[in-house]
């Protein structure tokens, strides 16, 4: 089942589901992290509409650091005591977001990009009957 969901968990293109939205697959590979390609190749998504968007995507990978903040405290709570061992606690949350950390970049520049482009089956077809369009055009 292809969707906002989809996209995200699987780094591909909000419109179509298909194209990749990064460039490199290894969210991991540190050197390439946040190179993202400027439309999609299926469907010609613009991944840039404009200058500064991905700030938004800040909101996002905040949001989602707290999840896994609550969600490792809530697990930790029956078998360590929260104010006895405030350190062990900190110390967990912190190096999980640290290294999750690249992954979180990659899901919420593309939770935001989910936010604002809706899921089109169609899509494909419609770039390419637009893009025949084009050549007759010219």
């Amino acid at each position: 089942m292809k969707g906002k969901l989809y996209s995200v968990f699987t780094g591909t293109c909000p419109k179509c589901n298909e194209g990749r939205v990064f460039i490199y697959r290894n969210p991991y590979n540190l050197k390439h992290i946040g190179k993202m390609n400027r439309r999609c190749d299926k469907c010609g998504q613009d991944f840039l509409p404009e200058p500064g968007f991905y700030f938004g995507a800040g909101y996002v990978s905040y949001a989602l650091g707290v999840a896994i903040a609550v969600t490792i405290s809530v697990a930790m709570s029956p078998w360590i005591p929260f104010f006895k061992n405030f350190e062990l606690y900190a110390t967990v949350i912190i190096g999980t977001i640290l290294i999750l950390t690249p992954a979180l970049f990659r899901a919420s520049r593309l939770g935001w990009l989910n936010f604002f482009f809706k899921y089109d089956p169609h899509a494909i077809e419609k770039h390419q009957e637009s893009l025949k369009e084009h050549q007759q055009n010219i």
